[in-house]
């Protein structure tokens, strides 16, 4: 099962990998066609209703397949306004092949001619809210029709990410639905077909631009907090750098009062808040529990923390009484296997660590995905396992991000990571936002190493981070 936003970001990401839309919009378009077919006989009379978006652009392919049938194509609105290049393409080789294909442009007058079969192409995914004209009166038109009724991979006005349906919505006889059947179909009074479309598995597996698209933030929002510093000083400055780089509005940064200097000059932006003990005790993490729960903070904890055994009792009692949203790395990564808490927490241990606390001894992290995997259901927190290849899991879905180069390998890049993923934290879903900053953090990598393949510096990530966040993820 797979939601409208997902499903977009793997269309993303199977263009990416060399399958562009256009020829998964080919093989939709035929997949409409078969269940046409299925539901009536050839000479059929078919009428098409297509909105202006790639939903729309199926149903112009699918009318390329129904020669055999009497077919009309009503398009709700200009053609000049098509949504997308490949939609359009579509509709002209309608036109340029003669086909009965025409524009609706006033609701008012839209007339639903008589037909054997509807196919409802008007709304696709990620659409919510009560169907506006000219949608609303053809829908109610479609549902008065004394016609079979196929909707084109939801019916319109179904939400295939929130579950808020339209109480205009498309009342459908079939679905078809591409690659993988959505949320909240199987409830509706009507047989669904998930067509294979061709888009590959490496297209879920491997974290792609969709992913980055789906995680990146609007606008700037959240106020990280990071909790890091004492034994070293640049761990959390990177990680709070990070995280503005990735789009929080402000980052602050708790750490002992003795650091608390060094740390405000690595960047003036950040925001220091010193405690006067010379590391994180327990009667400090209490403070600062209750400074992140009044301000909702995402949180960032480990980073340049030390192990000292104080330290690490303020840890697990920080986490133990913290229910929000937290990034846990290096040093504070220990404890997570013997803290029960409410938090939600995307730990990201390097493999040593990874094997400390409990997972897979392996060089390969990639090969040893499904293990991992397993031991974050154990865990039962997400685990973001830096390598070579990222692997991104939450003990039920797994993700590998293969982006990065040779030249990461230098200090501080971990630390830039946890950053990002706090960044995304605000406003992406904990999964989606452990996978796009992996791939983004490895992106800012490459894009360095182009220049300076083993030379650059973590520090140096910090510019890239943007220009990938904002800019590559479109190309």
């Amino acid at each position: 099962m797979i939601t409208g936003e997902r499903m977009a970001a793997v269309d993303e990401n199977a263009a990416a990998l060399g399958v562009p839309r256009k020829q998964l919009m080919e093989s939709s378009g035929n997949a409409v066609a078969s269940v046409v077919r299925e539901v009536a006989d050839p000479g059929a009379t078919v009428v098409i209703v297509a909105g202006r978006g790639n939903n729309g652009g199926d149903a112009f392919v699918a009318a390329r397949f129904l020669d055999a049938y009497d077919v009309t194509t009503l398009l709700l609105g200009r053609s000049e306004t098509i949504g997308t290049e490949i939609a359009r393409e579509n509709w002209d080789a309608l036109q340029r092949a003669g086909y009965d294909a025409r524009e609706v442009t006033d609701s008012s007058g839209f007339d639903l001619p008589d037909c054997d079969v509807v196919v409802d192409a008007m709304l696709g995914t990620g659409i919510s809210g009560d169907l506006r004209e000219p949608a609303a009166t053809a829908a109610e038109a479609i549902n008065a029709a004394d016609a079979t009724v196929v909707s084109v991979d939801v019916p319109s006005g179904f939400d295939a990410d929130g579950g808020d349906h339209a109480n205009n919505g498309v009342a459908a006889d079939r679905v078809v639905t591409f690659h993988d059947t959505k949320p909240g179909l199987e409830a509706l009074d009507c047989e669904v077909t998930v067509a294979d479309i061709g888009i590959p598995a490496a297209a879920e597996r491997f974290v792609g631009p969709g992913d980055v698209r789906l995680a990146r933030p609007d606008d700037r929002d959240g106020r990280p907090y990071v909790i890091g510093g004492g034994p070293y000083t640049g761990a959390p400055a990177l990680a709070a750098q990070a995280a503005l780089r990735a789009g929080a509005e402000l980052s602050f940064v708790a750490a002992p009062e003795s650091v608390g200097g060094e740390i405000q000059g690595y960047g003036e932006d950040l925001i220091v808040q010193p405690y006067e003990e010379d590391v994180l005790t327990p009667e400090v993490a209490d403070d600062l529990l209750e400074t992140a729960q009044q301000y909702d903070n995402v949180v960032v904890i480990g980073p340049g923390l030390g192990t000292a055994d104080e330290t690490l009792e303020a840890t697990r009692q920080f986490l133990s009484a913290y229910a929000g949203r937290a990034v846990v790395d290096a040093d504070a990564l220990e404890v997570v296997p013997e803290v029960e808490t409410d938090a939600t927490l995307v730990c990201t241990p390097n493999r040593r660590e990874l094997a400390r606390m409990g997972g897979p001894d392996a060089d390969d992290l990639a090969a040893a995905a499904d293990e991992i995997e397993a031991f974050a259901a154990d865990l039962g927190h997400i685990v973001l396992a830096k390598g070579a290849n990222d692997v991104i899991t939450d003990g039920e879905r797994t993700r590998i991000s293969r982006s990065g180069a040779v030249g990461m390998k230098v200090g501080g890049t971990g630390d830039t990571l946890a950053g990002i993923v706090a960044g995304l934290l605000e406003g992406a879903e904990p999964m989606d936002a452990a996978a796009a900053a992996a791939h983004v953090n490895g992106l800012a990598g490459e894009r360095l190493a182009e220049a300076d393949a083993h030379g650059f510096l973590a520090s140096e990530l910090l510019e890239e981070i943007p220009r990938v966040l904002w800019g590559e993820s479109d190309a």
